[in-house]
């Protein structure tokens, strides 16, 4: 039997979990398309300023650290909003919580641009970011229970490689607007994009199919919080998402500054083509779902860090085309790692799996609220040397934690197993590690 509630079809007792949509179905597709468009909405309104901080810079006539919170707000009230979204999701619905995040950030982001001020635009970017919530805070979720275990990782893939090109699209497109015109006329060029892209969403959003609405009270919520942060694994998923995003976004934040100071003083349009290194991570997240699907998410998602690790390195040169090469290894094992994470937490989860979900995104949210802020003292103290130093520190801190995890997971006499989505021949314990 099957009913409505909240606009969304429930599952009854008699819906086997195997009748979920698998690779090659046209519910697949669907489901994929809808949370690539989902990605790509949420990550050009998040990131589009992250290309115009050095024109905010010149504009209001502020720091590279003040600039740099035009970002670091938005991801800072993302991180705050996803745990409350994610209960609504568990109330409302699974779509219900997509869609009114998309339309109402979206409309949010056509007005920010016409900010007076640096203090007003601060003020947009943090609302704004408190309506994105919705899409993150349940996009996991809504994958882990409407498409098939066996295909879990290449669907999850494929939602963070929409998050990918968003991140590209939402970066690239004001950085070229700002060649032939101010700031304000880039990033509504972006905005206009995003609200396109959460239209698109919308329309193709399947319902879903096998939600169940679940009782939304604090003491319940906190419990379930609670519960997830007593499961090592996911303890160590939380905190490789705030080191591995906080990394990736200081990295970024200042990137560009330093691309367009000597030695090699580039011209803005040339600095915003540097964003194409987000076509890496497109291949490399979806590349990395199937993969850890195959070999092992432990393997894979550290093998990931390591790229990032020397990628970020490499950067150091002060030859260009090494700086690239570098923040084109950056980025593909960032994504990588991410895609693998953020699969396993949907994985592990097997009950409340929007506050895992959330908790997993609450904490990569922070970090780059918080690591991108602190990395402009970084910055401001010794430069592009300084600010890879930090970088570098927080992935030293994710693999240690990470390989400890893991290490003290592996099997041991009589260590209960259950059955993986990793495919045929592998098993997955109880507490996340792979055998």
């Amino acid at each position: 039997m099957k009913n409505t509630v909240a606009g969304e079809t429930v599952a009854g007792a008699t819906n086997p979990r195997d009748d979920r949509p698998t690779r090659g179905s046209r519910e697949y597709r669907a489901i994929t398309l809808a949370l690539f468009a989902a990605g790509l909405t949420t990550f050009v309104s998040m990131y589009s300023v992250q290309a115009l901080l050095p024109a905010l810079t010149d504009d209001f006539g502020v720091a590279p650290a003040v600039a740099a919170l035009a970002v670091s707000v938005t991801t800072g009230m993302v991180a705050v909003a996803i745990i409350p979204a994610s209960v609504l999701s568990e109330r409302f619905g699974r779509t219900r919580v997509m869609v009114t995040s998309a339309a109402v950030s979206s409309v949010l982001g056509v007005l920010v641009p016409l900010s007076p001020s640096i203090e007003v635009l601060l003020v947009g970017r943090a609302v704004q970011g408190m309506a994105l919530a919705g899409i993150p805070a349940v996009a996991m979720a809504y994958l882990a229970e409407e498409v098939g275990s066996r295909d879990l990782g290449s669907a999850m893939g494929r939602y963070i490689a929409g998050t990918t090109i968003g991140g590209l699209v939402g970066r690239l497109v004001p950085s070229v607007v700002l060649d032939v015109a101010s700031w304000r006329w880039a990033m509504e060029a972006a905005s206009v994009l995003a609200l396109v892209l959460a239209v698109v969403m919308t329309r193709k959003l399947p319902p879903s199919r096998n939600f169940r609405p679940q009782r939304v009270h604090p003491r319940i919520v906190l419990a379930n919080l609670a519960g997830h942060l007593r499961n090592p694994a996911l303890a160590t998923l939380f905190s490789l998402g705030f080191l591995l995003m906080g990394g990736f976004v200081s990295a970024y934040n200042f990137l560009g500054f330093r691309l367009l100071a000597e030695p090699f003083s580039l011209p803005e349009a040339l600095v915003g083509l540097v964003f194409l290194m987000y076509l890496a991570g497109t291949y490399t997240s979806a590349a990395a779902g199937a993969a850890a699907d195959r070999f092992g998410r432990a393997t894979v998602l550290l093998g990931a860090v390591a790229v990032m690790a020397a990628g970020l390195v490499i950067t150091l040169t002060p030859l260009l085309p090494l700086v690239l090469l570098g923040m084109l290894l950056f980025t593909g094992g960032f994504f990588a790692a991410h895609s693998v994470a953020s699969g396993w937490v949907g994985l592990l989860a097997t009950e409340h799996r929007a506050e895992a979900s959330s908790m997993y995104l609450f904490s990569y949210y922070l970090g780059s609220s918080v690591a991108g802020a602190a990395a402009g003292v970084a910055y401001a103290w010794g430069g592009w040397p300084a600010t890879v130093g930090f970088v570098g520190v927080l992935l030293v801190i994710a693999v240690a934690g990470a390989s400890g995890m893991f290490r003290q997971s592996r099997p041991g006499p009589g260590r209960r197993v259950r059955a993986s989505a990793g495919g045929p021949g592998r098993r997955e314990h109880r507490d996340g590690s792979d055998e």
